[in-house]
């Protein structure tokens, strides 16, 4: 049954029969979008209810998380994938009337689910359609719509130029709608910032159902949307971007070492070398268990350094033998590639691997159940505490645990906390993200691997920064605080969040949404307050 056809039959069955609250204000929706469209046929075939044999397959195809993929998470009372951005007023104008609450997803990488999935009645706008990506080489920008991969905005600058690029993630089956709303980081950003430090325009449509750019939405609201979560705000369809100049060749590594070969030491110095680095080296580092090499049963850890030089191997060795000979770099460890098959390479993938996965919209490797929480360290962490952290990896729960080390220091540390909302800048080492997963077979035993966390998290609290323990957007985490479900959220309970996130650019943030959405009808668990 197409869906037009079903949802012509859903307003004549509903239209006859009594319904749930939540029954009838899916079809109160569906009315008012008939009404609201004069052509119904061009939205009625990008409708999806429970109804059509496709809702799964569209709900499901960029859930990346499967912990939020079970019979007990809320689902949509629909999800409207529309094709133009005039399509989307009338959604946001409907839902209003109907007392639904929208859920807008781009790439379905929320850690918490919260683009797919909410405890009140609600409909998913997702922006799948908003994938083109317009590069102007003269201009060096590009349009890109929110619906894009972070991978396709990648391939689609190499296949214009070999000397630009862009300061974007290292996960290329990330949204670029969430990722820049949030900050987005990667392993150009002690060159360059943030992927939201280089954006120069956006369309969004508020509350009100009004499409606005840079010049209308006024430069308060185009400050808060570029770190400060897009969510809170509207439903951003195209961001403007300025493109960066990177050699035609660049050099990638990737080294690993275990306990047994000096893990503890070498991550102790890396995190003192890291942020000093010349801004042209990235050197990021990550954590899992092994089988040691040596003994085949025993466990490790093993730190899998992972770097991309934006220059040649003759120049990264010798500066590598100068500030971190811990390492033990050698020439064979490096490999002299282009940008964008350095960004294959970054991503965790082969260095010979084509470019062309970059645009694939999924990844099913990845699609395991996790949870992640972040910290920002700014003193190093001493052997001592580096060595009771191995003790928490060799925990059952955390044989499935990784850790990532991102360094700062460079451009980051020479923005202003107060540019965007995204403020952690000077005074940060690095940025460090702890994952725990499972397997889908275990999402009922889930809290054990959630308390693992949990705990980890309170073993580092000497470790990582304070008042507030800052904590990174786009790696959202409800154990930090949440709103209120129903009724008004005050100042006072979203700061505990909201601080932590965003330190004193909260109140701006707070400001500017009572301005924009007085009514606060865009929000979610962890969304900016309306004060009105």
């Amino acid at each position: 049954m197409k869906p037009s056809t079903t949802i012509s039959f859903i307003l004549v069955f509903l239209a006859t029969i009594s319904c749930s609250q939540a029954s009838c204000r899916a079809n109160n929706f569906l009315q008012c979008l008939f009404q609201k469209f004069n052509n119904y046929s061009s939205i009625s075939n990008n409708i999806y209810t429970p109804i059509n044999s496709s809702y799964t397959s569209i709900l499901q195809i960029t859930i990346q998380n499967p912990r939020f993929n079970t019979n007990s998470t809320s689902k949509p009372l629909a999800i409207i994938t529309p094709e133009h951005e005039s399509q989307i007023p009338p959604l946001i104008l409907c839902a209003k009337r109907s007392g639904l609450q929208t859920r807008t997803r781009s790439g379905g990488h929320d850690f918490e689910g919260l683009s797919y999935q909410s405890q009140l009645p609600f409909v998913i706008i997702d922006l799948v359609n908003f994938s083109d990506v317009l590069v102007d080489v003269d201009s060096k920008t590009a349009w890109v719509g929110s619906g894009a991969t972070i991978g396709s905005l990648y391939y689609a600058i190499a296949a214009k130029s070999h000397v630009l690029g862009f300061p974007a993630g290292t996960c290329p089956t990330v949204g670029v709608g969430g990722h820049f709303s949030g900050g987005g980081y990667g392993a150009m950003m002690r060159k360059h910032g943030l992927a939201a430090d280089h954006v120069v325009d956006a369309r969004i449509v508020n509350a009100n159902g009004t499409i606005l750019d840079r010049k209308s939405m006024g430069e308060d609201l185009f400050w808060a949307i570029r770190g400060g979560g897009g969510a809170s705000f509207g439903v951003i369809t195209a961001w403007k971007v300025q493109l960066v100049d990177v050699p035609e060749i660049v050099t990638v590594f990737g080294v690993s070492r275990t306990l047994e070969q000096n893990a503890t030491q070498i991550v102790h110095r890396w995190q003192s070398v890291a942020p000093e680095l010349d801004k042209d080296l990235f050197i990021g580092v990550s954590f899992l268990t092994a089988n040691s090499t040596q003994s085949g049963t025993k466990l490790t850890v093993v730190a899998n350094f992972f770097s991309l030089f934006l220059g040649r191997i003759d120049i990264l060795l010798p500066l590598m033998k100068e500030k971190f000979p811990e390492l033990g770099l050698m020439s064979e460890d490096c490999a002299e590639v282009s940008w964008i098959q350095a960004m294959v390479f970054i991503s965790g993938l082969p260095v010979e691997t084509p470019p062309e996965v970059l645009l694939n919209r999924t990844d099913p490797a990845t699609r395991i159940p996790f949870k992640g929480k972040s910290n920002y360290v700014q003193k190093p962490i001493p052997e001592s505490g580096l060595e009771g952290l191995w003790e928490r990896f060799f925990e059952e729960e955390g044989a499935n645990a990784a850790f990532a080390l991102n360094p700062y220091g460079g451009r980051m540390a020479e923005i202003s906390e107060s540019a965007i909302p995204f403020p952690h800048r000077a005074g940060n080492l690095y940025k460090l993200l702890q994952v725990v997963f499972w397997s889908e077979d275990e999402n009922g035993d889930s809290d054990r691997y959630i308390k693992w966390n949990q705990r980890v998290e309170r073993y580092l609290t000497p470790y990582v920064s304070r008042n507030p323990r800052a904590a990174y957007y786009n790696y959202r985490d409800l154990d930090l605080g949440v709103n209120n479900v129903v009724g008004e959220t005050s100042y006072e309970q979203a700061s505990v969040w909201g601080k932590r996130y965003f330190k004193n650019n909260f109140d701006r943030l707070v400001q500017i949404k009572s301005v924009i959405d007085p009514e606060n009808f865009f929000r979610n668990e962890q969304s900016i307050p309306s004060l009105h």
